[in-house]
């Protein structure tokens, strides 16, 4: 059976993201094989890999194979873009790409395979208290209320990084500026949307990886804006201490359509077939009773779980500079501002290219990568950047605040002059690195609780110095609740031991990122979607 959200997907997910975009570029998983007609390759969302049940149906079906590689969405356009060697693409829209210059061109044909609108999931109780139970009349404007007084906190994903986020990011931004069309003309309503995100809490950089980072921390969240899709999984997957309220907001929503997009032309004839197989009436029905997606062909009846109400559909903006200008605004202006802390290792196996990699990963934030993932991976405006390093024991602790993003301003420079300057030691003392971190973020979170917070753990190597695993353990298990919900994104480097990494992700609520199957830096931007 196709599930729509999977117990323990948060270490999968993030190692397929981490590999998709590197083999979307041309290795022998993903590259065109011309010599076979009836094999189609894929670069897809992550948002699709509940479809892979299908893939042997498919198969059998029409005798096409469907080879799939994964990606973040901007990363997918930017492969695209690029000249990614792949026959196709399956994403949950196709808005952003098309608009992108090299992007939109290498669009053969597409075609809508499944619907699942982005809206906001409340607790019951909360709905209840607000009135928003069974309310058809609800609007983004009322949640922009309850977000501003401070009585409503909710989880989105980083719309740099997952659909999901940048089509709630419209939606909202059309609702509260009036229309698309006043966002399209820079009409961005910036006090209205620092209200509305003065309630968002949880962050992530895929859809997925926020829907299990809310279940673990539902008792301090009291909704989630998601596909609608998988927040009826939530309700459905009994993990949830109370269901959630599906809300449609009256202005209107975003819907994902997941067209899949031919991008090779001498493969017209295997995606035609593919196409037709997935939007037949029985299929349509199966990926709507296992994937809780609607039809996207008239004529399959609605499955019952699925709310009734009239769906008044925003429109998504013409313009590229648009959406670009929107996202850059959320980012620098209107959600909380981030803290991130990066904790390095600077024992001695890292020294030499390892070192060189590491420096070329830092430098790439501070606005040095101009590439698309680059613009919207950068240090923030109003950031604060915690630079912990370890050898032997813990080296050092530098703290940097961005007032001025520009590349080559002093907040910038600052941060890229630090790094520049590091040099390797002895010792590995991962986990004395780690407790710093979590002390660095004990007296921020106290000063100001106003900030969404995570930490970085690179190392490639394994604990040989100070703090041992299980005292870490316990230690972090007797901090403070807000203090222990911040989560360590742990990336696995050279030797590093793929199970401490994996432990310390699953007990912080974090992710492992692999940087064994691709560079660093890229590994770093990825990692930058989810703070």
């Amino acid at each position: 059976m196709i599930t729509g959200v999977r117990s323990g997907a948060r270490l999968v997910l993030v190692a397929v993201l981490a590999t998709g975009l590197l083999g979307a570029c041309g290795n022998s998983d993903t590259s065109p094989n011309v010599n076979d007609p009836n094999t189609l390759t894929v670069l897809a969302g992550s948002e699709v890999k509940d479809l892979v049940p299908l893939l042997p149906d498919i198969k059998a079906a029409t005798g096409v194979s469907l080879e799939l590689s994964y990606s973040g969405t901007l990363e997918g356009a930017e492969a695209i873009s690029g000249g990614a060697a792949t026959d196709a693409a399956w994403f949950s829209s196709g808005n952003y790409l098309s608009l992108l210059p090299g992007a939109g061109s290498r669009v053969v044909a597409q075609k809508q395979i499944m619907l699942s609108p982005v809206v906001i999931g409340v607790k019951k109780s909360v709905a209840d208290r607000f009135g928003w139970t069974n309310n058809p009349d609800v609007t983004w404007k009322d949640i922009e209320a309850k977000s501003a007084d401070g009585s409503f906190k909710f989880a989105m994903t980083n719309p740099a990084a997952s659909n999901s986020g940048l089509v709630a990011l419209i939606g909202v931004a059309s609702a509260l500026s009036g229309s698309s069309d006043s966002i399209d003309t820079g009409t961005i309503d910036k006090t209205a949307l620092r209200a509305f995100f003065k309630g968002q809490a949880l962050t992530a950089g895929s859809s997925g990886f926020l829907a299990d980072s809310y279940v673990r921390d539902q008792d301090t969240v009291d909704g989630i804006v998601n596909y609608e899709s998988i927040l009826m999984s939530l309700n459905a997957g009994g993990k949830l201490h109370e269901p959630l309220e599906l809300i449609y907001p009256k202005e209107g929503i975003v819907t994902a359509d997941y067209p899949f997009m031919l991008l090779n032309a001498a493969k017209r004839d295997a995606w035609d077939k593919v196409t037709t197989y997935l939007r037949t009436p029985d299929v349509q029905k199966r990926i709507m009773t296992d994937t809780l997606r609607r039809p996207a062909i008239p004529g399959v009846p609605l499955d019952p779980r699925f709310s009734t109400q009239t769906l008044i559909e925003l429109p998504f903006p013409a313009k590229l500079d648009t959406i670009d200008a929107l996202i850059t605004a959320y980012l620098d202006e209107v959600r909380k501002p981030a803290s991130a802390i990066f904790v390095l290792d600077l024992s001695g196996s890292m020294s030499g290219d390892r070192l060189s990699q590491l420096k070329t990963a830092m430098n790439a934030l501070t606005g040095t990568d101009q590439s698309l993932t680059g613009r919207f991976s950068r240090f923030r405006a109003r950031e604060q950047v915690t630079i912990i390093t370890f050898s032997t024991d813990v080296l050092d602790t530098r703290e940097f605040t961005i007032d001025d993003t520009a590349p080559n301003g002093p907040d910038m420079t600052a941060i890229r002059d630090y790094v520049n300057g590091l040099q390797t030691y002895d010792s590995t003392a991962i986990y004395s690195g780690l407790e710093a971190a979590y002390g660095v973020v004990g007296k921020a979170e106290t000063a100001d609780p106003n900030r969404l917070y995570s930490i970085v753990l690179m190392t490639d190597g394994d604990n040989n110095s100070g703090v041992s695993p299980e005292q870490f353990g316990s230690d972090y298990a007797a901090l403070p609740d807000p203090v222990k919900a911040v989560h360590t994104y742990t990336v696995l480097f050279g030797e590093g031991s793929a199970d401490a990494m994996g432990s310390i992700a699953t007990q912080t609520g974090g992710a492992v990122f692999n940087a064994e199957t691709t560079s660093l830096q890229t590994i770093f931007k990825q990692i930058r979607g989810y703070q």
